[in-house]
């Protein structure tokens, strides 16, 4: 295998014309330039240049590699400043996939501050809710996922722990969940309600998850909750409990974007809470960029 090492001191022979002359330009002793020439010229194959006297000429072959030589030091040349910048965080990308809530209150902070710390680094941003925010990740389709679960409620998903043994998982927020009335509904002024309070009410439920995950609190609390709507839309699962439709348990951060027109947010007792987390891959979590940006969703949620 030809090492660029090696092109350079042959580049350097062929413009002194002698390995001593070479040896001053590269900085290294004559010696040191003849070892690195007998090496490319075994790593070749062939003789690339012919010593008479004091003369030195190239062979057709090392011509030929030094007509090459240019090209390839110049583009890795230009390689390594790339990844000197990526390195560095001047250049680079993140590709970001984010559930709905987490896209509208967590990553707006998060997008900010990256882009004020390192301008040049680009990320992107896609909306998917787990699991299928971990697929893509998987995939090679995203660097990081910003994902949640149920962690106190294990029946309510149980591959949530497997799905996430093998990657890298950075805490942000533990979310409670809030539930939300009717504002005309006998417990819109107390505060608090337990579940065992809404036992009789028609629920509009959220995402799958969500979704699953109130079956299992409600059946844990000694009913069935009786689900009339569901929709991944929170502002949808507001609206339908503003005018009077039902009941939900929302995470807390679905309300910091939504105004809840004709609906009032009571405490829901025993507290239950979903965990926030960013995800990445094991090799990712060493990428600049990708650790910058995973810091900067882990400070969001002190906003």
């Amino acid at each position: 295998m030809i090492e660029a090492r090696h092109l350079r001191v042959l580049r350097a022979v062929a413009q002194t014309g002698s390995f001593s002359a070479a040896a001053r330009e590269l900085g290294c002793t004559q010696p040191a330039v003849s070892q690195q020439m007998k090496a490319l010229e075994q790593s070749a194959g062939t003789p690339l240049l012919v010593r008479t006297g004091r003369e030195m000429r190239l062979t057709q072959a090392g011509q030929a590699l030094v007509r090459h030589a240019a090209g390839i030091l110049a583009g890795l040349t230009a390689a390594e400043d790339e990844v000197a910048a990526i390195a560095g965080l001047r250049a680079g990308r993140v590709r970001l996939v984010s559930f709905p809530s987490g896209s509208s209150t967590l990553v707006p902070t998060a997008l900010a501050r990256m882009r004020a710390a390192h301008p040049g680094v680009r990320v992107s941003l896609d909306e998917a809710e787990p699991p299928r925010s971990i697929e893509l990740l998987r995939n090679g389709d995203c660097e990081i996922a910003l994902a949640f679960r149920y962690p106190e409620v294990p029946g309510a998903d149980p591959s949530a722990g497997a799905e996430w043994a093998d990657l890298v998982v950075r805490p942000v927020l533990s979310d409670r969940l809030i539930g939300l009335v009717p504002d005309g509904h006998r417990l819109a002024r107390a505060g608090t309600a337990r579940f065992t309070d809404l036992a009789d009410e028609p629920w509009i439920a959220g995402c799958p998850r969500c979704r699953t995950h109130l079956v299992e609190v409600c059946e844990r609390a000694g009913f069935t909750p009786r689900i009339d709507f569901a929709t991944d839309d929170y502002p949808a699962v507001i609206g339908l409990v503003g005018v009077g439709l039902g009941v939900a348990a929302l995470p807390e951060l679905t309300l910091e974007s939504v105004r809840p027109k004709g609906a009032t947010a009571v405490r829901m007792e025993p507290a239950v809470h979903r965990e926030i987390v960013a995800l990445t891959l094991p090799d990712l979590a060493h990428v600049p960029a990708v650790a910058a940006m995973l810091d900067q969703l882990a400070r969001a949620a002190g906003r």
